[in-house]
């Protein structure tokens, strides 16, 4: 028996005018106009960050798992771990929660 997938197909007819706007910021998304379209229509919208809003973000990662990698180095060396060591890192991991939750924050103030 042959398993066939259901859909359904609609027409939908844009101005010229309106299919500019859709191209334009399906562009901005780097999306095809079909993947925006589907996308916007199911979940009524899309979030897009940039990569310039996460760039502390990211160094701030870069540098907490250089810190883990020097933990777990020493942990191995010496067969334990500091309990000040793992709380720094406890903290640094703290700091760097918060600061992800206010750059979702802000990130979604600024679309709104």
């Amino acid at each position: 028996m042959r398993k066939c997938k259901q859909v359904k197909e609609k027409k939908v007819v844009y101005s010229l005018d309106e299919w500019a706007v859709i191209e334009h910021r399906a562009a901005k998304l780097a999306m095809k106009t079909g993947t925006y379209i589907k996308r916007i229509s199911v979940d009524g919208e899309i979030k897009c960050y940039s990569v310039g809003d996460i760039a502390a973000v990211m160094n701030a990662l870069r540098i907490i798992g250089g810190n883990i990698n020097q933990i777990a180095k020493k942990a191995n060396e010496t067969h334990s771990a500091d309990a000040g060591t793992v709380e720094e890192l406890r903290k640094e991991v703290d700091a760097l929660s918060r600061t992800l939750s206010q750059l979702v924050f802000t990130a979604q103030s600024n679309a709104a």
